[in-house]
């Protein structure tokens, strides 16, 4: 496969200023889509600090979200807001991206679409910088020192692609071979010709995701758009970590949806 990097769609990085404000947000009970995974059950509290007060969310019976449940309003709380739920029965834990987490990524741009993935008990969110692969992109980090981590890229759609919609598809910015070359430099760091061990295209609520594993080193990425975003979820392991742990990485990967 050729390689596109993202300058070949105008790809540039813009810092977030958005100011601070405190407002909470509360994971909405949903029942999974019956494409993706057998539903998971979680029992309990997310707690969330903010502005020195803890918010104690009702408990929830958890599943995968279907498309449409959109939010409304973005807040403009920046940096890491929780979004963990409790461990469930086998001790996997949902991520939700909050409402109230600022994000606009650019003047102009909607609101980000939130999205959920899960990982074992023992992961957690770590902060972003923008000297990592990604720059100000990078929208989310998670990791656990013993199992690997995970980033979340949040991009324009017209970095990718010169058209604009208020629901992009990813299979409009292009094929799966054409997206990898375009990102998957950025988020390994080298050319990605020879890398790509397996690719796979899903869908979930009528929204398709592309996925990709690719070694060494050894990353799995899940990409889709919606709204005008494109969404790179990436999870990235060294040799060890993915000899022991390959299993839940790959659950993890494949957990990723927008809401």
């Amino acid at each position: 496969m050729g390689t596109i990097g993202f300058a070949n769609f105008g790809f540039c990085l813009k810092p977030n200023k958005q100011k601070v404000h405190a407002t909470h947000s509360v994971i909405a009970a949903t029942k999974i889509d019956a494409d993706s995974e057998e539903n998971v059950k979680v029992l309990g509290r997310r707690t969330a600090l903010v502005s020195g007060v803890s918010l104690v969310s009702s408990a929830t019976l958890f599943g995968f979200p279907k498309d449409g449940l959109a939010v409304v309003k973005q807040g403009l709380l920046a940096g890491r807001i929780p979004g963990l739920s409790e461990p469930n029965e086998q001790g996997w834990r949902t991520y939700r991206r909050p409402d109230e987490k600022s994000g606009g990524h650019g003047v102009g741009w909607s609101p980000i679409i939130p999205y959920i993935f899960q990982v074992p008990d023992g992961w957690e969110e770590t902060p972003v910088s923008i000297a990592d692969l990604g720059g100000t992109e990078i929208d989310l980090r998670f990791s656990n020192t013993s199992e690997g981590r995970l980033f979340v890229i949040v991009a324009p759609v017209l970095r990718f692609a010169d058209y604009l919609e208020d629901d992009a598809r990813i299979e409009k910015i292009g094929p799966p071979e054409k997206v990898i070359n375009a990102f998957g430099p950025e988020v390994i760091g080298e050319n990605v010709e020879g890398k790509v061990v397996n690719s796979q295209v899903k869908e979930y609520s009528g929204r398709k995701y592309y996925q990709f594993e690719l070694e060494p080193p050894h990353c799995l990425i899940t990409a889709t758009a919606a709204g005008n975003r494109l969404y790179l979820f990436s999870v990235l392991a060294n040799g060890l970590q993915w000899k022991r742990h390959n299993q839940d990485l790959k659950k993890i990967a494949d957990s990723f949806r927008v809401v």
